[in-house]
């Protein structure tokens, strides 16, 4: 069972910086992407940015330019580095391993609570 550990997370003002953390129990070099998603209060949980084992990288557009994702694969960690946090940005951060063999599999992290105060 993979274990995904989440760590970054708190309150920070409109316009500031956090950097989110995603700890992995087994090589991430072995999950076929690592991703980042968030659900804000009553909506459901939505893709932020996602990288591939080979290094490609996708964000969606309202956080393009502001959010960097990034792994370490030495530390088996994926960060996501966000920058001029708006409220809505508000949400929990779920940290997400795609393993795909004949049919895709998602590992969640528990995730951690951002909260961008106006």
């Amino acid at each position: 069972q993979v274990h995904l550990v989440e760590s970054g997370g708190g309150l920070v003002q409109a316009g500031g910086s956090l950097r989110l953390s995603c700890a992995a129990s087994e090589s991430i070099f072995s999950f076929n992407a690592m991703a980042w998603y968030r659900a804000a209060p009553g909506k459901q949980r939505d893709l932020v940015a996602v990288i591939g084992r080979d290094g490609s990288i996708q964000y969606t557009d309202s956080v393009s330019g502001r959010f960097t994702i990034s792994r370490d694969d030495a530390k088996n960690t994926v960060y996501l580095q966000m920058s001029s946090l708006k409220p809505e940005d508000t949400a929990v951060y779920y940290c997400n391993a795609k393993y795909y063999n004949r049919v895709l599999s998602d590992y969640w992290g528990q995730g951690t609570q951002v909260t961008v105060s106006s």
